[in-house]
């Protein structure tokens, strides 16, 4: 596995199989605006297939706060430690910020305590008609 934190030499063709279970997802090339317009980025890349097979995203201000928004695994590559690599790494390129947020499924806050993040309150709003990023 090669983890990078540039998306030097990615391509949407390199981006299939992502956002699993979402009504209107991302279409390969919106997935390559959203890594691209990141603050920060770390991609799993498979060394044999040459395709991505994690990534996770983070927005930040530089200064005080940071917010992760994206983590995913393909399905077929998860079990291999690859999202707790990705996770680390991002965490690492995040570590001079005051306060890094992410929001979560109850089922994965043991997943994120293990990284010592701590479980809080959050509000959002969701417009699923956006979700496709159209």
């Amino acid at each position: 596995m090669i983890y990078k934190n540039t998306l030097d030499d990615i391509t949407s063709e390199m981006l299939n199989g992502f956002f699993v279970g979402w009504p209107e997802p991302p279409s390969p090339e919106t997935h390559l605006r959203l890594l691209e317009n990141s603050s920060k980025v770390v991609i799993a890349l498979d060394d044999e297939t040459n395709q991505v097979v994690g990534f996770i995203t983070a927005i930040s201000d530089g200064v005080l706060s940071a917010y992760i928004p994206l983590l995913e695994v393909l399905s077929e590559y998860k079990g291999r430690g690859i999202g707790k690599e990705l996770v680390e790494r991002m965490l690492k390129q995040l570590e001079d910020i005051y306060m890094v947020d992410l929001c979560c499924d109850d089922e994965l806050v043991p997943y994120y305590e293990r990284f010592g993040m701590m479980k809080s309150n959050g509000m959002l709003v969701r417009n699923y008609g956006r979700q496709s990023g159209y």
